[in-house]
């Protein structure tokens, strides 16, 4: 799972039939992006899928698989279907350029084409490809904590919902909340409570070890994390790291003094089936963090067979 901050070289996957022209874009590229190359149409979606380029320079008459066909099986799939592809043709055909256009394509190329307006062409749809990605980020990520937030969690939480019931494999969920979040702010002001919320943010991160698991503001001083593929005793490793993390972190205010917080942890892992709604996955790990902070706060608890642990 790609984590939704991190920034990435464009990339573009340049499809043509000639090593020539392959040879000729690559110059022109190479410099600038991050290059993928394919000289048929079934290579060509191949690539796409698994590597989900930013931009496709895309040959029109190819053998086999022609890029109409080509464009057309990349908007049929959901992983490929935002992907702008650039048709690059030999053909000075109007209604060639139409059908194309039609059929999604962003910007059209003749053959022989000039280095510098592939250059200026790449260059235009690369802006706007970086536009609708800082957009993108914007609508799935906490602006203080930078963590993603409550929609890209609830996205990612039924995907992989789902994946756990098609694999039949074990899938974890923590929420944490940030004790006596109220009392803090209210003693220390709203501008320490940010600094605090954004320290620890940082422990939540580095408490996760692999790509799969990420962590999320579920809203104000509460966080919520996902482990897929993860057992009891791997969640009960993680969220003591992370509790433990912050009550040993130290937190400077502006006066000069040090402050520190504490958080309390609920904890469900399920190995879920069809039958199961997602929700009360959740609400499950809910009367867990619950039961921690009746039990006094700073502690974890797990929700275990209908038992609170």
């Amino acid at each position: 799972m790609v984590n939704p901050g991190e920034q990435k070289r464009f990339s573009i996957l340049v499809v043509d039939d000639e090593t020539s022209n392959i040879d000729v874009l690559s110059h022109v590229l190479k410099e600038k992006y991050k290059l993928f190359v394919a000289k048929n149409g079934e290579g060509a979606i191949k690539i796409a899928r698994d590597n989900q380029p930013d931009l496709i320079l895309l040959d029109v008459i190819m053998p086999g698989m022609d890029g109409f066909e080509v464009l057309t099986q990349l908007r049929k799939s959901d992983v490929t279907a935002s992907i702008p592809v650039i048709f690059i043709t030999g053909q000075d055909s109007k209604e060639n350029e139409i059908k194309g256009l039609n059929l999604g394509a962003v910007d059209y190329i003749t053959k022989p084409f000039h280095n510098i307006i592939v250059d200026a062409r790449v260059r235009t749809h690369m802006k706007i490809v970086e536009q609708m990605r800082i957009i993108e980020r914007m609508s799935i990520m906490d602006e203080l904590t930078d963590l993603p937030n409550r929609r890209y969690f609830n996205d990612q939480l039924v995907r992989e919902w789902g994946r756990a019931i098609r694999e039949t494999s074990s899938i974890t969920l923590l929420i944490i909340d940030v004790d006596k979040f109220k009392v803090y702010n209210d003693t220390y002001g709203h501008p320490q409570g940010d600094a605090l919320l954004q320290a620890i943010s940082g422990v939540f991160k580095n408490a996760l070890k692999r790509p799969a698991d990420f962590v999320a503001r579920w809203g104000g001083e509460e966080f919520i994390m996902l482990m897929p593929h993860t057992d009891l005793d791997g969640a009960l490793e993680v969220a003591e790291r992370v509790r433990s993390g912050v009550e040993n972190l130290v937190i400077p205010c502006t006066d000069g003094t040090l402050t520190g917080t504490t958080v309390s942890i609920g904890i469900n892992c399920e190995r879920p089936i069809i039958s199961l709604p997602v929700a009360g996955f959740v609400s499950r790990a809910d009367k867990a963090l619950y039961a921690a902070k009746d039990a006094g706060r700073n502690r974890v608890c797990v929700y275990k067979e209908g038992q609170l642990y």
